[in-house]
């Protein structure tokens, strides 16, 4: 918990994190994230899910304004390459 707590705050201070997906499963969003990652890119995943109606909210995933671009590029190349 105090790890999001600080990630949350990372974002509210630097105010240069862009959402670049968002799902309803966790999985894709890790699966991102760990592609990205691979790749050099620091990505931050924030679940908005409500705790008490878990069907409700949804999982974000955020990366620097710098490396948008090339997130969302590698994220296309990888869905390209699925289909």
């Amino acid at each position: 918990m105090m790890n999001l707590l600080k990630s949350l705050k990372k974002i509210k201070v630097h105010n240069n994190w862009i959402k670049i997906a968002s799902s309803k499963q966790a999985y894709q969003i890790e699966l991102l994230k760990g592609m990205l990652e691979e790749n050099n890119i620091i990505a931050v995943s924030v679940n908005k899910n409500d705790s008490s109606y878990l069907a409700f909210g949804e999982i974000e995933l955020f990366v620097k304004s710098k490396d948008v671009i090339q997130a969302k590029n590698l994220i296309k190349i990888q869905n390209e390459r699925k289909a």
